[in-house]
């Protein structure tokens, strides 16, 4: 394969990782803290049904109509400017939160934090691929990478939970304020600036294209999921396929595109797009399944249910950073899809065992042991990407994770919604068929002892039903991504 020249490394990358790790740590953790305390922030404001999805959808609207837009500015102005900006971004935004006693006060403070999480994640990846020169070196400190989202994902609930009992929910944005000033100075004295140094014409047109076709996207795939098929959910999703098809299309006949899309020329760099698409598409909506069985039919409190939550970032924690240097022996594709085999695997377990906190526990490990190969797919991802380029790369990577986890909700978690209410009896009242919280109000007040065990019964059937088309999902994505990879794939020759 043909490789540029490599540039020396930089001398203080491994400091700088930890900057760029722990920022990820931080907005991951942010987003599950925020859903804990979504209750307790409804309970105090009392919003109204809408203004409650917009608390809850904004934050990924933002996110998923800035990544691209944001990815091609740092590329231009300077990828070290814009992560100290979306630090800077997200701290003022969680500051704000102490302000705000209204529901449209804390939907603009999401829509806030979406623009700060939008500079910060794809410019930790980009920077990743120009701090680290030596591709092996790089698939190591992705693999840290990796591993510092999964926990983020995992220590969001616990952190969440407690501060939940001890302060206000306000505590919930607060704890972002001295991590980001941290952040800020550190990133000023540890983290190099990088730019492309020949990024062409700002496209201006594509620019809107790409955001109006991602929100109206994955607003379309969101009002799908909550009121099915109307014309706003039509007309949202003809919008974006019209935007985007255009968005392609300019990008394609381009010399300088806003986003390259040729990069999807190379099978290596459409498997590990295709894995973090089709993980996220899985784990979105287990993750959300999960929680809900945990609390609502275990009766675990949310601290309690985050704990019990740990073993999947055990997991990823353990063979995320491993993953290259397994890679380096047995090849990259064999752990990139033999690690969604094993994902796969942990999915069919809650479908093929009883369904105890036991098999919990062996599931979520083998899942995230087998998330373990996302470490891969960004090594494959970003090393096989020109380093001017790096911006697009990770645009494409953190767009996939977006798309897939909207779209597992919106689809896994309606397919999981359809099957409990095929097992409740014929006529049930709408609010029992809605959701098992409201199947368990109606069985308090009515003092249905039956009802609610009805109810658990279905729900826990309709979790491991979903995480058996889970898992298929993953299994299909696994053989995909062998025949896209070539055999002799080796990240430590990979592009420079």
């Amino acid at each position: 394969m043909k490789t540029e020249t490599t540039a020396p490394p930089h001398a203080r990358r491994w400091a700088a990782l930890a900057v760029l790790s722990a920022s990820l740590l931080l907005v991951v953790m942010d987003m599950t803290i925020l859903n804990v305390a979504l209750p307790d922030i409804s309970a105090d404001l009392k919003p109204g049904a809408i203004e409650l999805l917009w608390m809850v959808d904004i934050y990924s609207l933002v996110v998923a109509g800035l990544l691209v837009t944001v990815s091609a500015l740092g590329d231009r102005w300077g990828r070290k400017r814009m992560l100290i900006t979306g630090f800077a971004v997200f701290g003022l935004a969680s500051v704000a939160a102490l302000w705000a006693d209204s529901p449209a006060e804390v939907i603009a403070v999401r829509a806030l934090l979406g623009v700060g999480g939008a500079m910060i994640m794809p410019s930790t990846l980009s920077m990743i691929r120009n701090l680290f020169t030596d591709a092996r070196e790089r698939a190591t400190a992705l693999g840290i990478w990796a591993a510092m989202a999964a926990l983020g994902g995992a220590l969001g609930p616990i952190v969440g939970g407690v501060l939940l009992e001890a302060f206000t929910w306000h505590a919930a944005f607060l704890v972002n304020v001295p991590v980001m000033a941290i952040a800020v100075l550190a990133g000023l004295i540890l983290l190099p600036e990088s730019r492309n140094p020949d990024p062409g014409r700002w496209d201006a047109l594509g620019t809107l294209l790409s955001i109006v076709g991602m929100v109206a996207l994955v607003y379309a795939i969101k009002h799908l999921a909550k009121d099915g098929v109307d014309p706003l959910t039509v007309g949202s999703l003809v919008l974006a396929v019209v935007t985007l098809a255009w968005f392609v299309r300019r990008c394609l006949h381009r010399s300088d595109p806003l986003l390259e899309i040729r990069l999807f020329r190379n099978g290596a760099f459409s498997s590990g797009v295709i894995a973090a698409l089709t993980t996220s598409v899985a784990m979105a909506a287990m993750m959300l399944l999960m929680a809900q069985w945990m609390q609502l039919v275990q009766g675990y409190s949310p601290l309690e249910t985050g704990v019990r939550l740990l073993p999947m970032a055990v997991g990823a924690g353990i063979l995320s950073p491993l993953a290259p240097a397994i890679a380096a022996r047995i090849g990259a594709r064999t752990v990139l899809s033999g690690g969604l085999v094993i994902a796969a695997g942990g999915f069919a377990l809650l479908w093929a065992a009883p369904l105890t906190y036991l098999t919990v526990a062996g599931s979520l490990l083998l899942i995230g042991a087998g998330m373990g190969s996302l470490a891969i797919a960004s090594a494959v991802i970003m090393s096989g990407t020109p380093a001017a380029k790096s911006g697009s790369a990770a645009a494409i990577e953190e767009t996939s994770y977006e798309v897939g986890g909207t779209l597992g909700v919106a689809v896994l978690g309606s397919l999981a919604a359809t099957l409990y209410r095929g097992e409740l009896p014929p006529g049930s009242p709408a609010v029992v068929r809605e959701s098992l919280g409201g199947a368990l109000a109606v069985a308090r007040e009515s003092g249905s002892a039956a009802l609610a065990e009805q109810a658990k019964r279905a729900f826990t059937d309709s979790l491991t039903q979903t995480s058996l088309y889970g898992g298929a999902i993953i299994l299909v994505a696994a053989v995909v991504i062998w025949f896209l990879t070539p055999r002799d794939l080796d990240l430590g020759a990979s592009q420079h």
